[in-house]
């Protein structure tokens, strides 16, 4: 069998078009928002808002609507609960996070115990990449869109926000609402993600490409450019590697970003941490 062969043989099946697609959307606008998630310390803020929306996803299927609308509304009460009690209460913003989204988690596992459906929970919890339909891929790309339009439009403020939030104060920004922004976003991302990798690992994709990124430059505008194409190599390489090994898609995907991140910590040529090793015996008088 030819490289060819094993390139075009995937593409004869509409459902691998589609899971390479939706794939690939999915990655984009994760790895661009994982940026200035690294950058700013939210990686369990991501980890909490991809787990919390597990009871809208049920509740969705309970009154008949998308998945991706009930996901979408828990992903803001999940953002806006965090908020409320670390910015009420002496509780700080981890324990807030750990609270909220353990409980909202629990509780869609509490109603997919009663609530009698035909849904597969592993498909919600690990995704179902192969078995996107059309309808779930025009959801997918509307939410990235908007999520997409978003970061690229405040991109300025947020990056501000990310470096400097008491500089984004002085000349007239609300940190409180670009942060109020950059969650509402998360949760439209996370629903995205959720749709691909399921809940449990959708918090890879919000977070490995910019750690990934973040360790191969210093600049954060070639960040978001490094994050989305390595993503998105990745997802179509895990796609790949899915259905020549019959292995979980979404694994793979998550699988080839986590071993394409071992690579670039190990050897990074500005961070890598073989690079530190020889700068240290550099140091080091013989």
């Amino acid at each position: 069998m030819t490289l060819v062969d094993i390139l075009l043989e995937p593409l004869q099946y509409d459902f691998m078009v589609r899971a390479l697609v939706v794939t690939v959307i999915a990655a984009v606008v994760s790895a661009i928002l994982s940026c200035w998630l690294v950058l700013i310390g939210w990686s369990l803020m991501g980890d909490a808002v991809s787990h919390a929306v597990l009871p809208g996803i049920v509740l969705a299927y309970v009154v008949g609507w998308p998945f991706a609308i009930g996901a979408l509304i828990f992903g803001f009460i999940a953002v806006s609960l965090i908020g409320t009690v670390s910015g009420t209460s002496r509780v700080k913003e981890d324990a807030a996070i750990g609270i909220v989204f353990t409980t909202l988690f629990a509780l869609g596992l509490v109603l997919v115990s009663v609530v009698p459906s035909q849904v597969d929970l592993s498909h919600i919890l690990f995704g179902n990449i192969l078995g996107v339909s059309t309808g779930d891929l025009v959801q997918i790309g509307i939410l990235a869109a908007i999520a997409l339009t978003v970061l690229l439009v405040k991109r300025r403020d947020l990056t501000l926000y990310a470096f400097d939030p008491m500089h984004a104060r002085a000349i007239g920004l609300s940190p409180r609402r670009l942060g109020a922004l950059l969650l509402a976003v998360l949760a439209t991302v996370a629903v995205v993600g959720l749709q691909v990798v399921g809940v449990v690992l959708v918090v890879a994709l919000l977070i490995i490409p910019g750690a990934t990124a973040h360790l191969v430059t210093d600049r954060f505008s070639r960040m978001l450019i490094i994050a989305p194409v390595m993503s998105s190599l990745c997802s179509v390489a895990g796609i790949y590697l899915s259905y020549w090994l019959d292995a979980s898609s979404g694994g793979m995907v998550v699988v080839v970003q986590g071993v394409v991140f071992g690579l670039v910590y190990l050897l990074s040529p500005r961070h890598g941490l073989m690079r530190r090793i020889t700068r240290r015996r550099e140091v080091v008088p013989a």
